[in-house]
């Protein structure tokens, strides 16, 4: 596992600080050591989902909420790298799709480099986890166990929705995605509800289609 150098906190707006394209991978300390969002609740949870919801209510209360581009050549561009995650490649790029075919204001492509996304795979104490700046930047976490006891294309989507800037909600039922591990290992559903995909294009649309590193685009079938 690895995770993105060069992530600090935005006071003005909330958000972290976007890595360079020239940023480093280091090795990730262990997941203890800090805040991420889990796919079932954990001690680490708190302080990133209370950042993330932060920003979330404020793009809600903007005049912008709800906005959506209509054109894909107008939306933000995040760049993913599936090379942490071989096992999980293709769930990695199912999940891509179906957030793609959900969501207006920003797309996923995968790159060879250059990427501000990175998956990664391991034996987690904790259970899968996103540790993400909810603009597109960060790191998730894939756990081998959690990947096999609970759905795995819904595990790798809601750990997806973090990085586009949505906070868990372990309460919510099946159908809502940010509800992550809550339901139990027998919810499949896979794909963001109405609300949670109004709720992204409304982050994106009021933080702004931050330009993200120049990567060279993969095409999964070459």
């Amino acid at each position: 596992m690895k995770r993105l150098a060069g992530i600090t906190a935005l006071v003005s707006v909330g958000l972290m600080a976007l890595p360079t394209a020239g940023s480093t991978s280091v090795a990730a300390p262990a997941a203890d050591n800090k805040s991420t969002s889990g796919y079932t609740p954990g001690a680490r949870d708190g302080a990133q989902n209370a950042r993330l919801q932060t920003q979330l209510d404020r793009a809600l209360a903007a005049p912008t909420a709800g906005n959506q581009r209509t054109s894909l050549a107008a939306a933000a561009t995040v760049y993913y790298s599936v090379s942490g995650a071989p096992s999980y490649a293709s769930l990695i790029r199912q999940s891509a799709s179906i957030w793609n075919s959900r969501v207006s204001n920003v797309r996923l492509v995968e790159s060879y480099s250059g990427a501000s996304l990175h998956y990664y795979e391991g034996n987690v104490s904790g259970g899968s986890y996103a540790y993400t700046d909810g603009h597109g930047n960060g790191e998730i976490v894939l756990d081998h166990s959690q990947m096999r006891e609970y759905s795995p294309l819904r595990i790798v989507t809601h750990e997806t929705g973090h990085a586009y800037g949505l906070p868990d909600h372990y309460s919510g039922p099946c159908s809502e995605l940010m509800s992550g591990g809550g339901p139990g290992p027998s919810c499949t559903n896979a794909y963001p509800n109405s609300t949670e995909v109004s709720r992204v294009n409304s982050l994106w649309a009021y933080y702004g289609f931050t330009s993200m590193p120049r990567a060279k685009a993969v095409n999964p079938a070459a």
